[in-house]
């Protein structure tokens, strides 16, 4: 199938002021993005990279006044569900490979350090492996309310454990917590994910934050915000945690003004 995705944004530039925005395709999904389109208005000259996670970052200095940014691409999607393999076992930390060792770390929002006694508590008795980090993803999912009223950039794993709601980002960095805490490595991603297969959820669309889990040898989505293995993701961003992964970050004031996001299959 194609999903179509896209992002508009609008900023309102008080002074010019550089910026590094990361709204593309990370560097692995190359191969099913088709005519990709990435637009500033005012026109300015645009500079690239890939950041140590290898997501594709631009930069620019945005003019003073009103900005616009656009992207919009068409992905070839399977049309499969993320991967299931109830098999998947965990690994002891000496048998890990290098590149997932990091992600075992506590970092700004996921304080796994401060939440070991809770997780062993809550989940030290499952059985290790695919059923246990689903079980993180399911407490999660049914112990967090979803409230937009309560999301902060200000806001940690352990500030959401304690307050019992948040955002897609929040219930993310929850479940990446507790995982590390046991052990098993978990990343944060986030990225764009149509309604597909699901019912409307009748609100405007967003981008969406969910977590990668080693196990086994590789790294397996799980989503603890929907609760569901879904149809369609295509992934911008990976990091320790959401301050990897900003969507854009400006070296001086700006207002963002509105945000429009767009995925969804093309029929």
């Amino acid at each position: 199938m194609d999903i179509s995705i896209g992002c508009h944004f609008v900023f309102d530039v008080p002074t010019a002021t550089h910026a590094v925005v990361l709204v593309e395709p990370h560097v692995d999904e190359e191969a099913r993005v088709v005519a990709p389109s990435f637009e500033v208005e005012p026109a300015v000259p645009l500079g690239s990279y890939l950041d140590r996670f290898e997501n594709h970052c631009r930069r620019m200095t945005f003019p003073t006044g009103e900005v616009h940014l656009r992207f919009a691409a068409t992905v070839k999607d399977d049309g499969r569900v993320d991967v299931i393999d109830e098999n998947a076992p965990e690994l002891a930390p000496a048998d890990l490979p290098d590149t997932a060792l990091q992600y075992l770390l506590p970092s700004r929002y996921c304080q796994s350090d401060e939440l070991y006694t809770f997780a062993f508590e809550q989940f030290g008795d499952l059985e290790p492996g695919w059923h246990r980090v689903q079980a993180v993803s399911n407490w999660v999912h049914e112990h967090l309310g979803f409230d937009y009223g309560a999301a902060s950039p200000a806001h940690t794993a352990v500030d959401v454990l304690r307050d019992g709601h948040g955002v897609c980002r929040d219930f993310t960095h929850l479940a990446i917590a507790l995982c590390r805490a046991l052990n098993i490595p978990s990343r944060y991603v986030f990225g764009y994910l149509p309604d597909i297969a699901v019912p409307d959820p009748g609100t405007p669309m967003d981008f969406c934050a969910w977590m990668e889990v080693w196990l086994g040898d590789r790294w397996y989505t799980f989503d603890p915000r929907n609760d569901q293995h879904r149809i369609g993701r295509t992934v911008i961003g990976r990091g320790r945690d959401a301050a990897d992964v900003a969507m854009v970050t400006t070296f001086g004031p700006t207002t963002l003004v509105s945000m429009t996001v767009m995925a969804e299959q093309v029929h």
